[in-house]
C-alpha cells in the first residue's frame, strides 16, 4: 500500500517538473539543443554555502517492519566550504569532490506500539552523525557516509552508492542508481538479534538469534531535484533496500519484511556565508 502510494506520488512529481519546465523544452520541429550543463555560480567572497529546508518521510515503522509511518524530518546539505589554510570543498559548477556532514534519525522500537513485538526488548531512539563525501562528474557521481550511532543503538553505519545523471533542463536534475548500506556489530544487535530472554518472553515466536556486522541492505535509490526560485528547490527521493545477511536472516525480519521502502518530499533554500 505504502510503495504504492510513494510510486504514484513520485511519478505526479516527475510529471510535475516536466510540466513546470516546458517553457525550457524544445518544440518539435526545432534543432536538437546541446545537453544542458550545471550553472556555475560565482560564490564572491562567500565562504559557506549550504540548504536548509523541510520534507515529509514514509518509511517503515522499524528496521524490517511491513508498517509504514508519515514522519516529518529536516534537509541539510552543504555545497561549498571555504577554510583557510586548508583549501575548499565543493566547486562552483556543483562538479568535483566535495565533503560534508552527514546525519540520520531512527525513531524508536516500543514493543507496546507493535504488539507483533511482544518479548522483545524496546530501543529508544538512535541518533547518527558522521561525514559524507562524494564525486560528481556531469552524468555520473560516486558517494559514501560513515556515521556513529549513539542513543537506542551504538556502533558505526554508513551507506554507499553511485548514480546516473540527467539534466533535461537547466532547473530539473534527476538521479537513478544502486546503493549498499553496512553496520557493525553492535548497531546490528540492536535490532535484529534476539536474546534467549527475549525468546523466552516471546512464548516461541521468535527463536534465539545474534545479528553479526556487515552488508546490512542493497538497492537502488531515485531522485528529482526542481529548481522553481533562485535558490529555492523541490526536492523527491525514493527507494527500495533489501535487507540481507544477517538482517535479513533476523527472526524479527522474517516476521516482518525485507523489503525496505522510503519516499520524500521536501522545499529547501540555499544560503551563503562570507566566514572570514
Amino acid at each position: 500500500m505504502a510503495l504504492r502510494f510513494a510510486s504514484a506520488v513520485f511519478a505526479m512529481l516527475l510529471g510535475s517538473t516536466v510540466l513546470a519546465s516546458a517553457a525550457d523544452a524544445v518544440g518539435p520541429y526545432d534543432p536538437a539543443p546541446a545537453a544542458p550543463q550545471p550553472a556555475a555560480v560565482d560564490y564572491g567572497g562567500d565562504d559557506f554555502v549550504f540548504e536548509l529546508g523541510i520534507k515529509g518521510v514514509i518509511d517503515p515503522e522499524y528496521l524490517g517492519s511491513d508498517d509504514y509511518r508519515i514522519l516529518p524530518g529536516a534537509i541539510f546539505s552543504v555545497e561549498y566550504l571555504n577554510l583557510p589554510g586548508l583549501g575548499s570543498f565543493g566547486g562552483p559548477d556543483g562538479l568535483g569532490f566535495s565533503i560534508g556532514p552527514a546525519f540520520n534519525v531512527v525513531g524508536e522500537r516500543k514493543v507496546s506500539d507493535h504488539p507483533e513485538l511482544n518479548g522483545l526488548d524496546d530501543v529508544d531512539t538512535t541518533y547518527e552523525a558522521g561525514i559524507k563525501v562524494s564525486y560528481e562528474w556531469q552524468y555520473a557521481e560516486v558517494y559514501g557516509s560513515a556515521r556513529y550511532a549513539f542513543g537506542g543503538a551504538e556502533g558505526f553505519v554508513g551507506d554507499a552508492g553511485a548514480n546516473l545523471i540527467a539534466r533535461p533542463t537547466d532547473t530539473v536534475t534527476l538521479k537513478l542508481g544502486p546503493t549498499v548500506s553496512f553496520a557493525s556489530k553492535e548497531y546490528m544487535e540492536t535490532y535484529f538479534s534476539v536474546s534467549p530472554g527475549e525468546a523466552a518472553a516471546s512464548g516461541g515466536k521468535f527463536s534465539t538469534f545474534e545479528a553479526d556486522g556487515g552488508v546490512k541492505s542493497v538497492g537502488v535509490a531515485a531522485s528529482a531535484r526542481y529548481e522553481f526560485s533562485p535558490d529555492w528547490f523541490l526536492n523527491a527521493d525514493a527507494s527500495w533496500d533489501k535487507l540481507v545477511g544477517d538482517a535479513k536472516d533476523s527472526p524479527i525480519v522474517k516476521a516482518g519484511d525485507d523489503d525496505q521502502y522510503s519516499f520524500t518530499l521536501g522545499v529547501s533554500k540555499k544560503f551563503s556565508l562570507d566566514l572570514w
